[in-house]
């Protein structure tokens, strides 16, 4: 069973930087494409990152290309998300997944279930 705890998340001011982490079992990374989504409340899912299973690909939404990176470290079996020059827009409860593969920015047919996300605030 796959299941995944996101962590990292906090308060932090515009401009300011967070690093994401996602702890995964159930499943080895690097034998499978990995994401991560954001929603805040009342809206839809947006704000994608994946990466391929390879690492040679990795996909971003417009809303946090160049300014987000998606990687993972096989040896801790953990993905990440580093942000930057973070604005009020991107704050969100952030979600990773695992399995399935990238269309484009967006994980599809991910296994298991969501986890509890980690709630990220971007606020002066």
């Amino acid at each position: 069973q796959v299941q995944l705890v996101e962590s990292g998340g906090g308060l932090v001011q515009p401009g300011g930087s967070l690093r994401l982490s996602c702890q995964v079992s159930g499943l080895t990374l690097d034998h499978y494409d990995e994401g991560w989504f954001r929603q805040a409340p009342g809206k839809e899912r947006e704000g994608g990152s994946c990466i391929t299973r390879s690492e040679k690909k990795k996909y971003y939404a417009d809303s946090v290309k160049g300014r987000f990176t998606i990687s993972r470290d096989n040896a801790k079996n953990t993905l990440y998300l580093q942000m930057n020059d973070l604005t009020p827009d991107d704050t969100a409860v952030y979600y990773c997944a695992a399995g399935g593969y990238c269309s484009g920015s967006v994980l599809s047919q991910p296994f298991g279930s969501r986890g509890q996300g980690t709630q990220v605030t971007v606020s002066s």
